[in-house]
C-alpha cells in the first residue's frame, strides 16, 4: 500500500500531484486500486530480477562452454562472442545468442559526401542515374537529422572505378562507430525432428 504519512494523528497519502490527501477522504475504490497495483508491481519487480539473474547465468554458462570448446581446439578466445546457436543432442531444444549492435556515423561521413558531390559534378547529367538517386537518398536526413543508413551501406556495395569514389567509401567505413552492443538469448523447442520450432517465451506480452 502507498506509504502513509501521519501528521498530528491524521493519516495522509501523497497523490499524483504530490499533495497530501487524508486517507479518510480517498475513495475506497482508489485505495483498493493503489493496493492492487503495488501488490502486482511487487511480483513484477521480483520476477524481473529473477529473469535478469537467469539471463546472466545463461550467458555465463554458454561462455564457459565456449571456453571449454576453444580450449579443446587450442584456440585463444578474444572479445565477445558473436551470433551462435546451441542445440541439444537430440535436436529438439535450441538456444540462440544474437548480438545486436547500434551504431552512428562520425565526421568522416561529411568528407565522404563532399567527395561524392565532386564525382557527381564531373559525371555527365545522364551518366549513372541510379547511383545519383542512391547518393541523394543516402544523405537525405530524416526529422531527427539522421541519414539513410540502408542507402549508405548500399553505396559501399557498389564497384565504381574512381579514386575519389574509393576515398569516399573509405571515409564512410571509417565513419561507422559502434555505440552499443547487446546480446539477446532466445530459446526454442520442438516435439520431433519434423516439427517446427516454437519459441519458449519469456515476454509477458507474447504469452
Amino acid at each position: 500500500m502507498n506509504k502513509q504519512i501521519e501528521l498530528e494523528g491524521v493519516h495522509y497519502m501523497r497523490d499524483a500531484k504530490g499533495a497530501l490527501v487524508p486517507v479518510s477522504l480517498i475513495r475506497p475504490a482508489d485505495l483498493l486500486e493503489d493496493e492492487t497495483v503495488r501488490k502486482v508491481m511487487g511480483y513484477a519487480k521480483e520476477l524481473s530480477a529473477r529473469i535478469a539473474r537467469f539471463n546472466s547465468h545463461t550467458l555465463a554458462d554458454l561462455s564457459a562452454f565456449d571456453g571449454l570448446l576453444a580450449q579443446e581446439y587450442g584456440v585463444e578466445r578474444r572479445g565477445k562472442k558473436g551470433n551462435c546457436t546451441y542445440t541439444s543432442f537430440d535436436g529438439l531444444q535450441r538456444i540462440k545468442v544474437q548480438v545486436q549492435e547500434s551504431f552512428d556515423f562520425g565526421p568522416q561521413l561529411q568528407i565522404a559526401k563532399s567527395l561524392l558531390d565532386e564525382c557527381l559534378n564531373e559525371w555527365s547529367a545522364d551518366a549513372r542515374p541510379e547511383i545519383r538517386a542512391i547518393i541523394t537518398r543516402a544523405f537525405n536526413t530524416d526529422k531527427e537529422g539522421k541519414v539513410n543508413r540502408g542507402e549508405i551501406f548500399m553505396l559501399l556495395r557498389l564497384d565504381i572505378d574512381d579514386p575519389r569514389w574509393n576515398e569516399a567509401m573509405r571515409a564512410i567505413r571509417e565513419a561507422i562507430r559502434v555505440t552499443t552492443s547487446k546480446e539477446y538469448v532466445r530459446f526454442y523447442e520442438r516435439d520431433s525432428l519434423e516439427s517446427p520450432w516454437r519459441a519458449v517465451t519469456l515476454d509477458l506480452a507474447k504469452t
